[in-house]
């Protein structure tokens, strides 16, 4: 007695078996195979369940992970972007400690862009005694902050190469983890692509060291900045 594999049935149950083939299949099963009784039921309720998943619509944070994950890339001509000119506001590395203090803990590190009419704000946390790292960040503008920064394609760069990339919620808010890696920088990609913000991402500790207060480096062992 020929007996059938799981793909097959799940063919059967989809109505869309191989021509010539069902007929021998439905007589088989006539026959009493009790193991392909048993697996053309759990194929026709898998077929029934995901007939029923394609009417219900996906979440929007479903898709936005979906996104993020696969990041979609029409298959449009290339066009010219227009990098937008940055200016640093704020460097957590940069401020000095407070009077009297020689040296200051500094795990993180955190920094402010302005690019056109829009600001970055970004914060890496490094995780300790490793060479991974995630950066939390968002995009507004400044100057009509009621603007919504949502479904914009964002990546992370170590020169032309993609180290990590996923898409704006509607606050503007993304995140990644990464391999921490020399020459980092974010793309933010405005207008489809018509501007970009390209800034950099600085390259943390993998341990957990002090920062001198006066210079900014890294003490206990630590790899410094990059």
């Amino acid at each position: 007695m020929k007996h059938y594999g799981i793909i097959e049935w799940v063919d059967f149950a989809r109505g869309v078996s191989p021509m010539g083939s069902r007929p021998a299949m439905e007589a088989h099963l006539a026959g009493g195979c009790p193991s392909c009784r048993q697996l053309t039921e759990f194929c026709a309720k898998l077929a029934s369940v995901c007939r029923g998943a394609v009417l219900q619509p996906v979440p929007e944070g479903a898709l936005r992970q979906a996104r993020a994950l696969f990041p979609t890339r029409p298959a449009v001509a290339a066009k010219r972007s227009f990098r937008v000119p940055f200016e640093l506001i704020y460097d957590s590395l940069l401020v000095p400690s407070p009077a009297g203090l020689r040296s200051s803990w500094q795990v993180g590190w955190q920094a402010l862009y302005r690019a056109g009419d829009c600001s970055v704000d970004l914060r890496v946390e490094p995780e300790l005694h490793s060479s991974r790292a995630a950066l939390v960040g968002q995009i507004s503008s400044h100057v009509a902050p009621e603007t919504e920064m949502s479904d914009l394609a964002v990546c992370l760069k170590s020169g032309k190469m993609v180290v990590a990339e996923t898409r704006s919620n509607k606050y503007g808010e993304f995140q990644m983890e990464y391999e921490q890696q020399k020459r980092l920088k974010l793309c933010v990609f405005l207008e489809d692509g018509g501007k970009t913000i390209e800034v950099p991402v600085k390259r943390l500790s993998t341990d957990t060291g002090v920062r001198d207060g006066r210079t900014g480096a890294t003490r206990a062992g630590g790899k410094g900045l990059g």
